[in-house]
C-alpha cells in the first residue's frame, strides 16, 4: 500500500492526500515531528520536507509536484481526456495555488494587525487571478473535480477555518472564490484527506496566543479596522 509520510497540518502534504482521496485510493499515513525529525526520513527526504510517498514497490518520492505527477500517471487522472495544452494549463494554475501556501502560513501567524494586512493583500493576489478565471464553477474546470481544485484545497479549506473561528475572512472581496471555496467544503474532501485532530493541531499553531488572529479576535470582538477593510464576516 502506498504510504505518505506527513507533518500533520502542512497543506503540501494535504494536496497529496486529497488526490488520493479523491481517487479513492487507499494508503497509509505517517506523522513526525519537524522538530525533531527521524533519521530514517532524512534518509529516505533529501530535502528534510514532507511530504514523501512511499510507493508499493518503495521507492520514496519527494516533492508534491513530483508526487503529484507520479499519482497521474500511474493512477486514472481525475480529468483523463484532457489534451496536453488543457493538462499545462491544469499545472499552471495548480502552481498559482502552491507558491502561496507558505504566504497563507504566514499570514496566519502574523502577530500583529499591520503584519496580517500587508500579508494577506500579499495573498489576495492570488484570490484575485483565481476570481479572474472563475467561471460558472461549481468548480475550476466546470462541472468536474481537478488537479487544479486539489491544489486550491488546502488554501480554500484553511481560510475557512480562520473565518469559522475569528471571522476574519481572507476571501471576503472574492464572490466566485467563494462559492467555490463552498462547492468544494460540500464534497468533504478536505475532512477526509486530513486527521481527525486536524483543526485542533491547525488552531493550536495559527491561532494561538502569539498570534494577532488568536488574540480574541472572535465573531463579537473583530476590531473595526479588520471590517472597514473588508475582512470581517
Amino acid at each position: 500500500m502506498i504510504k505518505v509520510i506527513s507533518f500533520k497540518i502542512c497543506p503540501f502534504v494535504h494536496r497529496v492526500t486529497a488526490l488520493l482521496e479523491a481517487k479513492k485510493v487507499p494508503y497509509e499515513i505517517e506523522y513526525i515531528s519537524l522538530s525533531n525529525k527521524p533519521q530514517w526520513f532524512l534518509d529516505m527526504s533529501p530535502t528534510g520536507q514532507v511530504p514523501v510517498l512511499v510507493t508499493n514497490s518503495g521507492v520514496a518520492l519527494f516533492e508534491s509536484d513530483a508526487i503529484m505527477e507520479y499519482l497521474d500517471e500511474v493512477i486514472l487522472p481525475l480529468e483523463p481526456e484532457l489534451s496536453s495544452e488543457q493538462r499545462a494549463v491544469n499545472r499552471a494554475w495548480s502552481y498559482q495555488a502552491t507558491k502561496h501556501y507558505l504566504v497563507q502560513c504566514s499570514a496566519m501567524r502574523s502577530a500583529d494587525e499591520r503584519t496580517l494586512f500587508d500579508r494577506t493583500e500579499k495573498l489576495g493576489k492570488a484570490f484575485q487571478k483565481a476570481e479572474i478565471a472563475l467561471d460558472s464553477g461549481p468548480y475550476f474546470n466546470g462541472d468536474v473535480l481537478s488537479n487544479v481544485d486539489v491544489a486550491w484545497l488546502p488554501l480554500l479549506h484553511r481560510a475557512s477555518i480562520i473565518n469559522k473561528h475569528t471571522c476574519y475572512d481572507f476571501l471576503a472581496d472574492f464572490p466566485k472564490v467563494k462559492a467555490w471555496q463552498s462547492a468544494l467544503m460540500e464534497t468533504g474532501l478536505a475532512e477526509k484527506s486530513v486527521d481527525k485532530d486536524f483543526e485542533e493541531a491547525f488552531t493550536g499553531f495559527y491561532l494561538s496566543d502569539t498570534t494577532f488572529l488568536g488574540k480574541g479576535q472572535d465573531c463579537d470582538g473583530v476590531s473595526d479596522a479588520l471590517c472597514e477593510s473588508g475582512a470581517c464576516c
